[in-house]
């Protein structure tokens, strides 16, 4: 039985294949890979940059541990965002996620809905 099992393993041995046919599957891989998920990672960045270096003084933003606040202050790479009435921190921009027109609109919307009922 033995046997027969070692002379079937040595009846299937492929056949040799180029360097070709190993390198098209990386290219087409890596090629998938730079269009799904590289690229959109470059543009979402840059995207978030030009945001930051265009925070001003009065705009809503979300801090990395998601505290929202109001910018009263830009100095440099830091702001000072105020949280609540005379409580104000400082943070780093990089740290800040601008929130658009549309989010604080929809969010009053919201409370406006819940206080009607």
């Amino acid at each position: 039985m033995f046997v027969a099992i070692a002379y079937a393993a040595e009846a299937a041995a492929p056949p040799a294949q180029g360097i070709g046919s190993m390198l098209l599957p990386m290219v087409l891989i890596f090629g998938i890979f730079y269009f799904l998920i590289i690229r959109p990672q470059q543009k979402k960045a840059k995207d978030h940059t030009k945001s930051l270096e265009a925070l001003k003084t009065g705009d809503e933003v979300v801090t990395s541990g998601g505290i929202y606040g109001v910018i009263t202050k830009v100095d440099g790479d830091t702001v000072i965002v105020e949280i609540a009435d005379k409580v104000k921190v400082r943070a780093v921009k990089s740290q800040l996620y601008p929130r658009t027109k549309k989010e604080v609109t929809e969010k009053e919307d919201k409370e406006d809905k819940k206080d009607k009922k």
